[in-house]
Parts: structure tokens; C-alpha cells; sequence
């Protein structure tokens, strides 16, 4: 299967390029970079740390879309809602790890989808995939008498809050309830807030240092409390998680996919 990595030269776009190198199963079809970056021109295996692979670095993003079964995609929201269009259009599988996207993005993506089969999740770590599952089941259990709680932490230089995997962590928990999370999410405290409304599912964000992911859900009952936690040590698991997505879609009909149709799990 022939594999393009958008945005190739931030971390995960270099993850991304040694996923695909170690996997047998596929081959790296390009990358792209932005008009005017510093690694346009170099050979993709170098780029990445690897042998070099005799194909460089492209900002043609149709072209080396065009040239490819699938893209895997964790750039930018207006990027990716571009990148999605363009694999619309030539029929190539996306594979969408992004996050932060506001309503008219989401909506551009599902219209992408109707025309080829996209996997978008904001976490594509089997991990965080299976604590989904359990804080579902989880909040279907405990009830309302268990408030819910969910706390994460990234490095310094992660720009959107909360994670796209807290909010996914959110919704699990609000499916479980049958709640709307939209209607029950505290994103932010601060001075005399009143007591915690007993249906609220709130959010902590911390930033700092090089932390790669860590996200607990806590359900916090009267005299005891449940913590669910997934630690992210290491990039490569989104790599491998969106490789292996890549090739889930071959032969997939067009449609908008998460990781857990992927993965094979029940939510």
C-alpha cells in the first residue's frame, strides 16, 4: 500500500515516516511540507533519520496525494480540511489524526467522506481507544452519583485545549450517561463558581515540558473514587495506530471512520 505523510517535517510527521518504513505491508508514496519550508527538497528516508529513499520532500499536495492509496494526516485544521478535499477528489484513503477543529471543518470532512473512506480520531493509541470503551461502560454503571472528572496533560508547545482525546474521552463518558456533552461540559473554573451541577463533565488542561499524553477520567463518588488513566510515553504508538489504520481502509467503502471500527471495538 503506498502511504504519503502530510506535514513531514514536525515530530509526528518523522514518527509517521519510520511507521511506515518498519511496516511490510506498505511503502512511503512522498510528503509534503508548506510552501517556503527549509526541508522541501529532502529525501524523505533522511528527513526522518532513515536510509535515504530517493523520493524528497513536496508542497504539491494534490500531486503527491493523487500518487497515493492513502495520506496520514496530523497537521493543522485548515490543512487537513484541505488535505481531505484533495483525497476526495483523487479517491486516496485519509488518515486524520488532528485536532481543534470548530463545526464548518468537521462538517467539510464528513462531506470528504461521502466520497472516500477517512478514519479520523483524535488519539490512535489502542490505549486510549480501550479506556474509551471502559469509561463508557464505566459512566452506564456508576450512574449520577459518581461526578466525572477529566484531567490531561501535553507539552508546552500543544496549541488547542482541551486534547482532542479528552474531548473524546468526554463524549464516551456523556454516551454512557445519556447526556449531550455540549450541554454538560465545564471547560474552566475560576473564582466563586457555586457548587459542581450534579451532571457536569468536567475538564482540566495542563501544558508543560515534553509530556507526550496522559488523560484520567475520574469518577468521583460519596466516601470513594475510580481513576482510569492512559500514559503516552512515546509518539510512535499514534504512528503505528495511523499505519495501521492506512491499511484497514483498503478496499473500504467511502465513509467517516473512527479508530475503534479499526481496532474492532464495541463503545
Amino acid at each position: 500500500m503506498k502511504i504519503a505523510v502530510m506535514g513531514a517535517a514536525g515530530r509526528m510527521g518523522r514518527e509517521l515516516i519510520r511507521a511506515i518504513a518498519a511496516e511490510p505491508s506498505c511503502t512511503i508514496s512522498g510528503a509534503t511540507e508548506t510552501v517556503g519550508s527549509a526541508v522541501l527538497g529532502k529525501d524523505i528516508g533522511t528527513l526522518a533519520g532513515l536510509e535515504p529513499i530517493g523520493l524528497t520532500v513536496s508542497d504539491d499536495a494534490a500531486a503527491v496525494i493523487a500518487a497515493s492509496d492513502a495520506i496520514v494526516d496530523f497537521t493543522v485544521p485548515k490543512a487537513s480540511v484541505e488535505f481531505a478535499r484533495l483525497a476526495a477528489k483523487s479517491k486516496t484513503a485519509a488518515i486524520i489524526g488532528t485536532t481543534g477543529f470548530d463545526a464548518a471543518a468537521e462538517a467539510a470532512i464528513a462531506a470528504a467522506a461521502k466520497e472516500t473512506a477517512i478514519v479520523k480520531a483524535g488519539n490512535m493509541s489502542l490505549g486510549v481507544n480501550l479506556l474509551m470503551a471502559l469509561t463508557r461502560q464505566a459512566a452506564a454503571a456508576l450512574g449520577n452519583d459518581f461526578d466525572i472528572e477529566i484531567v490531561e496533560m501535553h507539552h508546552r508547545m500543544k496549541v488547542d485545549a482541551p486534547s482532542g482525546t479528552a474531548l473524546m474521552l468526554g463524549e464516551a463518558a456523556a454516551a454512557g450517561r445519556g447526556l449531550d456533552l455540549g450541554a454538560h461540559s465545564v471547560r474552566v473554573r475560576d473564582g466563586v463558581t457555586g457548587p459542581r451541577r450534579k451532571d457536569d463533565i468536567g475538564f482540566a488542561t495542563l501544558r508543560g515540558g515534553t509530556v507526550v499524553g496522559e488523560h484520567t477520567v475520574i469518577f468521583a463518588g460519596e466516601g470513594e473514587r475510580i481513576e482510569l488513566t492512559h500514559s503516552a510515553t512515546d509518539r510512535g504508538i499514534f504512528a503505528r495506530g495511523a499505519v495501521k489504520a492506512a491499511l484497514w481502509t483498503k478496499g473500504r467503502a467511502p465513509g467517516l471512520y473512527g479508530m475503534t471500527d479499526v481496532l474492532g471495538i464495541a463503545l
